[in-house]
């Protein structure tokens, strides 16, 4: 039976790179629901095109046609044994429909890790991000910083901060994405398949976290 994973985590909370881990200690593809939106719309798809409307206009995109983009992906071979999914579901809706979806392929969705820090580390990780102007390489103020304050390493390009990578929008995406997730989690909490993910602790401690969790 194929292994079907949903992560979940506030921005900053790691899941990206946690999503790797498991991908690579897994043998599962990494689906993220924006790379999906992104690959359809750029090879002209008949769903890229579909969605391409509803972007435009600067509206969501159905969950149904959401769906059906993620079964177009779940049908090719590297998915033959399961998935890793990142961004969505994002409501209990959408988890309906995917589980629908899944019994299709002859599974269901095995685990849902929650990746949890607490709101001033989430902070700190993402508020103290800056970009060089010139090439758009990364430092963070706390973690990578650069050599010389206030200049990129590697072209000497002035660093500035991104609106979005500033405290007050910071917190304010940390909070609509709990108030948003909250119903999400408690769906999969009360199915039992949720699994709360220290998200505080250290890259490796965190990736064992998960590995535990899936034995």
């Amino acid at each position: 039976m194929p292994t079907y994973i949903v992560l979940l985590g506030p921005p900053g909370a790691g899941k990206g790179t946690q999503a790797k881990v498991l991908a690579e200690k897994l043998g599962l593809p990494h689906i993220s629901s924006g790379d999906i939106f992104r690959e359809n719309i750029k090879n002209n798809t008949e769903l890229g095109k579909k969605a391409q409307v509803y972007i435009h206009d600067g509206e969501l995109v159905p969950d149904d046609l959401t769906i059906e983009m993620i079964r177009d992906r779940f049908s090719r071979p590297d998915c033959v044994n399961g998935a890793i999914l990142d961004g969505f579901p994002r409501t209990p809706a959408q988890a309906d429909a995917l589980c629908k979806m899944l019994k299709g392929f002859g599974g269901k969705v095995n685990m849902v890790p929650f990746i949890s820090a607490p709101d001033n580390v989430l902070i700190e990780r993402l508020a103290g991000r800056w970009t060089c102007r010139a090439a758009g390489h990364v430092f963070h103020g706390i973690f990578n910083p650069p050599q010389t304050p206030g200049k990129c390493d590697i072209d000497g390009s002035e660093l500035y901060q991104r609106d979005d990578d500033k405290a007050e929008t910071v917190t304010h995406r940390i909070q609509v994405y709990l108030t948003q997730t909250t119903p999400l989690i408690d769906y999969y909490k009360n199915r039992g398949v949720l699994v709360e993910i220290n998200g505080f602790a250290p890259i490796e401690q965190v990736s064992m976290q998960l590995l535990s969790a899936l034995k």
